[in-house]
């Protein structure tokens, strides 16, 4: 678990000086970033940043560069904080799974409060019912993974750096979500093979990837379709996409970015933000309506 504290170092380095807004859905300010294009009868799409145990949302924002891209995209981003220990480190963390990372079961429903964040910025702004999204690195990524389960009625996507699905495989949910997970296969903190903290066991990428592509109906072979340059520590194309699409409900696919020889702090490489930007906005929710008309295409 030690190089989760090594994030809270990193980010201060990537920090950004941009303009935001502010909401509180309940535990103290979250900032908004909303792009300059912004108008209220044209509905934005949604991203919530989730930070890894031990960080923060602004830190995170700055390691992972999303902000950055708001402008071009047109997209809302919401950087929330989680909860702060008040014992042992009083780092802030996400309540996601039995094992990452509610160390003194703290009784907290962290997926409720990203919905309540997620209901205040539809009730300020004009947000694109199809395309609200999370991004997650580590322990965020294990709040991507059981909110899009609690609240995939609402959930279009997600993206996990470094993060794993729960404990145990659960009964699909009640709708499809898109699921992207990166990881790097030397993580030592997050086992690209899945391991366990404190003896609460979490699943491997793979696994992580598949149970999904099994809730989205999809077909269990993945088909590897790219290599990408995603970590600038490491040469050449070092990225494999496996993407699990064929036969998949409407709404729904899976798809595993597995970074070769790649840690748990990538450095992240210029496309790394806009590559994991694009793919969530190309992948929006099915709705009631959009179901009927694509079953009659």
């Amino acid at each position: 678990m030690r190089s989760i504290f090594f994030l809270l170092l990193l980010c201060s380095s990537f920090a950004l000086a941009q303009q935001t807004t502010r909401i509180d859905a309940g535990r103290g300010d979250v900032p908004v970033i909303v792009p300059d294009s912004y108008e209220s009868n044209a509905p934005a799409p949604l991203i919530v940043l989730l930070h890894g145990y031990g960080s923060n949302g602004v830190q995170q924002n700055g390691y992972m560069r999303i902000g950055e891209l708001v402008n071009r995209y047109g997209f809302i981003l919401a950087t929330p904080d989680g909860t702060q220990e008040t014992q042992g480190r009083n780092a802030r963390f996400w309540n996601a799974s039995d094992a990452c990372c509610n160390f003194y079961a703290n009784d907290l429903d962290d997926s409720a409060y990203v919905l309540d964040i997620i209901n205040m910025l539809k009730a300020q702004y004009e947000i694109d019912e199809r395309r609200v999204y999370l991004i997650g690195h580590s322990n965020g990524g294990f709040m991507s993974y059981k909110t899009a389960h609690e609240y995939s009625d609402v959930i279009a996507g997600i993206a996990s750096l470094a993060g794993a699905e729960a404990t145990v495989a659960q009964s699909a949910p009640a709708n499809p979500v898109h699921i992207l997970q990166i990881h790097g296969t030397a993580d030592g903190t997050i086992a690209y093979e899945g391991g366990d903290i404190q003896g609460n066991v979490y699943p491997s990428a793979e696994e992580s990837v598949s149970r999904w592509a099994e809730y989205n109906g999809c077909s269990a072979e993945g088909v590897v379709t790219a290599t990408l340059d995603l970590d600038a520590s490491l040469a050449g194309l070092e990225t494999t996409v496996t993407r699990y699409s064929s036969d998949c409900q409407p709404g729904g696919s899976a798809e595993l970015w597995t970074i070769a020889e790649g840690s748990h702090i990538p450095e992240i490489s210029s496309v790394f933000p806009e590559k994991v930007v694009e793919w969530l906005l190309a992948r929006p929710k099915i709705l009631g309506t959009d179901s009927v008309a694509v079953s009659q295409n």
